[in-house]
C-alpha cells in the first residue's frame, strides 16, 4: 500500500540507452538515500561530482553529478534528490536497484511526482494539466499553449476570479447575519450584487469558443468526394507513403484513415474517407455512412473530383455534396489535371461558383499539392488563436460555464428578493472555480489525469 510519506524514485529522463540519465528521489527519505548512495548531502542546488555505489556491497556503480533541493522550495514540495548518471541500461537498472534496497524507499506511480506538487500546492490542477499538454504537444502552437497554462495562464486568472467572488459572498453572507451591527454596509448586498454583474461577463467570454480544445486535437481536413477521384492517392501524397490502398475499382476504401501532420507549427488531422455514392454493398454503405458522418463534423471538408468527369452537372452535384456539411468549411479538389489540356483548365474552373474555393492539382505528378496544402496550413492558422486560448480542456469550460450560470441564478434569486438563495448560489460558483484549480472534490479528477503521466514525472 502506498502513502504520501512513502520516498519515491524514478528514472525522470528517457529511455535507454541515453548519454545521460537523470533519476530523481522525492520525500522524507531522499537525503537519506543520498546519504546511502553518495556518502553525504551535497550543497543545496548546488551539483556536486561523485561516485555511486550499491550501499550493499560498497562497489562504484558509476560516476555522476547529484543535487539536493530541500523541500519546501523544490518541484514537488519535499526534499528532492536528482542523479544525472551514464544512461546505459545496466548502469540505470543498478542505481535503481541500490535505492529500491534501502529503507523507505519505493519505485514512483505513473504521474506521483507532479502529483505530490499538486497535493503540496506547489501547482494547481490548471497548471498540471498544462503539464500534461507540453509533454504530449506535437506542434509549435500546442506547445505555446501548453506552456502558457503551466505558467499559470487560467490558474492566475480563475484565483482571481474566485477571490473576488469570495468577497462578494462575504459581503452577502454579511448582508443576511450582521444586517444591524454599524460596521456592516447598508448596502452590503447590492455592492455583492455590483461586483458579480462584470465578474459573470468576464468568465462568459473566457468559456466562449472552443478553439483551446480545438488546438489540443488538431484541425481536422475530411478527404471526401464520389469513388475513384483520388482521395486516397492525394491522402498518400500528404502521408509520403503508401498509408492508403489506390485501386481503379470503386469502393475499395471502407474505413476512415487518419494522418496527422504539422502545418505551418498548427496540428492537422486528415481524414481519407469512403467514395460517397448510393450502393447496395451493406459493407461499403457503412463506408460511406462513415465518411458522409465526418465530412459534417470536421472543420474543412476537401471535395475532391475528378478532372476528366467534370461538366454542367457538376455544380449541382457539388451543392448536395455541401448539404452534407452545411456548416462546415467546403473546398473542391479538382484532381487528375494531368489528364486534362491546361488550356481547359480555367473552362473546369468557371463550372463552380466563385464563392468556392477551387484547387486545381494531380495527385501523380503533385502539380498543385503544394500550394493546397500550404492553403490548408494559412487556414488553420486563422481558425486557431494567435494567442494561447485561455481554456484548453473541456472541463475547465464546463466549469466556467457553471460558474457563469450560478451567478446569473444568483442575480435571478436577488431580483426576487431572496437573499438567502444569492448567498447560496455564490456558493456554488466559488465551489465551481475551486474544482477548476483543484481546491475543493477532486479526488475523481485526479486519477484521469494522472494515469496518462509518465512513470518517472
Amino acid at each position: 500500500m502506498t502513502t504520501h510519506h512513502d520516498t519515491i524514485f524514478a528514472l525522470s529522463s528517457g529511455r535507454p540507452p541515453a548519454a545521460i540519465a537523470v533519476i530523481r528521489i522525492s520525500g522524507p527519505r531522499a537525503g537519506f538515500a543520498l546519504e546511502r548512495i553518495i556518502g553525504r548531502v551535497p550543497p543545496p542546488r548546488h551539483a556536486t561530482f561523485v561516485p555511486v555505489r550499491d550501499p550493499a556491497s560498497g562497489e562504484v556503480i558509476d560516476e555522476g553529478l547529484a543535487l539536493w533541493f530541500p523541500g519546501p522550495k523544490s518541484e514537488t514540495g519535499e526534499d528532492i534528490a536528482e542523479l544525472q548518471v551514464h544512461g546505459g541500461r545496466a548502469v540505470i537498472a543498478a542505481v535503481l536497484a541500490a535505492l529500491g534496497r534501502l529503507d523507505g524507499l519505493r519505485p514512483a506511480e505513473a504521474g506521483e511526482f507532479t502529483r505530490r506538487a499538486f497535493e503540496n500546492g506547489r501547482l494547481d490542477l490548471t497548471a498540471i494539466e498544462g503539464l500534461a499538454d507540453l509533454v504530449s504537444a506535437e506542434t509549435e502552437a500546442q506547445r505555446r499553449q501548453a506552456l502558457q497554462h503551466l505558467r499559470g495562464l487560467l490558474g492566475e486568472r480563475a484565483e482571481s476570479w474566485r477571490q473576488r467572488l469570495i468577497e462578494a459572498l462575504a459581503l452577502a453572507e454579511a448582508s443576511i447575519d450582521f444586517a444591524d451591527e454599524d460596521d456592516v454596509p447598508k448596502e452590503a448586498m447590492a455592492q455583492a450584487l455590483a461586483r458579480i454583474g462584470p465578474l459573470a461577463d468576464e468568465i462568459a467570454q473566457a468559456a466562449g469558443a472552443g478553439r483551446g480544445e480545438r488546438l489540443r486535437e488538431g484541425l481536422r481536413v475530411a478527404i471526401a468526394g464520389p469513388p475513384n477521384a483520388g482521395k486516397s492517392t492525394l491522402f498518400n501524397r500528404l502521408a509520403r507513403r503508401e498509408a492508403a490502398i489506390v485501386s481503379p475499382f470503386p469502393g475499395t476504401t471502407r474505413d476512415v484513415l487518419e494522418l496527422h501532420l504539422d502545418l505551418g507549427g498548427y496540428p492537422v488531422t486528415v481524414l481519407d474517407t469512403a467514395g460517397i455514392r448510393e450502393t447496395v454493398d451493406p459493407i461499403e454503405r457503412e463506408g460511406v455512412r462513415r465518411a458522409s458522418e465526418q465530412s459534417a463534423g470536421a472543420d474543412l471538408v476537401l471535395w475532391v473530383l475528378d478532372a476528366t468527369t467534370i461538366g454542367p452537372d457538376t455544380a449541382a452535384e457539388v451543392e448536395q455534396a455541401r448539404a452534407l456539411a452545411p456548416d462546415t468549411a467546403f473546398w473542391i479538389v479538382v484532381n487528375k489535371i494531368d489528364l486534362v489540356p491546361e488550356a481547359g483548365w480555367q473552362t473546369i474552373e468557371s463550372w463552380f461558383s466563385q464563392e468556392l474555393t477551387v484547387h486545381l492539382l494531380s495527385g501523380l505528378t503533385t502539380t498543385g499539392l503544394d500550394k493546397m496544402v500550404n492553403a490548408v496550413a494559412d487556414y488553420a492558422a486563422g481558425f486557431f488563436t494567435a494567442e494561447p486560448a485561455l481554456v484548453a480542456r473541456a472541463r475547465q469550460r464546463a466549469l466556467l460555464r457553471e460558474t457563469v450560470s450560478a451567478l446569473h441564478a444568483a442575480r435571478a434569486a436577488a431580483n426576487d428578493g431572496r437573499e438567502e438563495i444569492v448567498a447560496e448560489h455564490l456558493r456554488l460558483a466559488t465551489r465551481a472555480l475551486g474544482k477548476l484549480l483543484g481546491r475543493v472534490d477532486v479526488e475523481d479528477v485526479l486519477d484521469v489525469i494522472f494515469r496518462d503521466f509518465c512513470i518517472g514525472k
